[in-house]
């Protein structure tokens, strides 16, 4: 993994590895080298003139190979659709909310953005009534005793969302300038697995997924710890 012909200087960089490995996490993940982060070149993370990984994030994606979004400890990350299924599969048979009420308010926003197809954040707010008197309300209702804006974040139940890969990243979209230049921070639009590619489910039970994604990362990473390849795996 510390081959420097490996590294990535393009987007066809990036998506050329996620193909190859079939996980890739976005940042350091305790697997020395196994991340985009590390795999940079270094003049790339973070430059001023030129684009990088933060850059190519939307076009990677939009190439239609390769699925993004919190799915590795929380954690931001690419899967190839050759492996997609499987993790899918392995993730939607877990709990990721802690109680009933917390399962609850993530189906809430859930049924939300498969009721518009794809949502950003701000839109949900809308959407769920978090914004007082501004724009539609949702199909969906809140939840008994939702608490107001400012004491729901959607952030954590986004990433348990997609921790379970019942939703994934389709996009980022940018403000513009006067010159039509895209600028400062994407904001990510979410929408579900198959909304974006389709029927994912494989014909094998969730436990025989696992062993497939286990053993595919036994064979890449042989002496890293068994937590390690757990907490990937999720």
């Amino acid at each position: 993994m510390e081959n420097t012909d490996k590294w990535i200087y393009t987007d066809m960089d990036m998506e050329r590895r996620v193909l190859e490995l079939g996980f890739l996490p976005f940042f350091r993940c305790g697997i020395r080298g196994f991340s985009i982060e590390e795999m940079t070149a270094p003049e790339l993370w973070f430059s001023d003139e030129e684009d990088g990984p933060w850059e190519w994030k939307g076009p990677v994606i939009r190439e239609g190979h390769c699925a993004y979004g919190k799915m590795f400890n929380k954690k931001a990350g690419y899967v190839s659709l050759e492996w997609l299924p499987d993790l899918l599969n392995y993730r939607r048979s877990r709990h990721y909310a802690k109680d009933e009420d917390t399962a609850a308010l993530d189906d809430v926003v859930l049924q939300t953005i498969i009721s518009e197809g794809s949502t950003t954040v701000k839109e949900l707010r809308r959407l769920l009534g978090f914004v007082k008197g501004r724009g539609r309300k949702s199909a969906y209702e809140p939840v008994d005793d939702m608490p107001e804006v400012g004491k729901v974040s959607l952030e954590p139940i986004l990433t348990r969302l997609m921790m379970g890969l019942r939703v994934v990243i389709a996009d980022f979209e940018y403000n513009v300038d006067k010159h039509g230049r895209p600028y400062g921070w994407g904001v990510a639009r979410y929408t579900t697995p198959e909304a974006l590619y389709g029927n994912m489910r494989p014909n094998r039970t969730p436990e025989n997924s696992f062993e497939r994604i286990y053993g595919h990362l036994r064979s890449l990473f042989p002496d890293a710890p068994e937590k390690r390849i757990m907490d990937l795996i999720g």
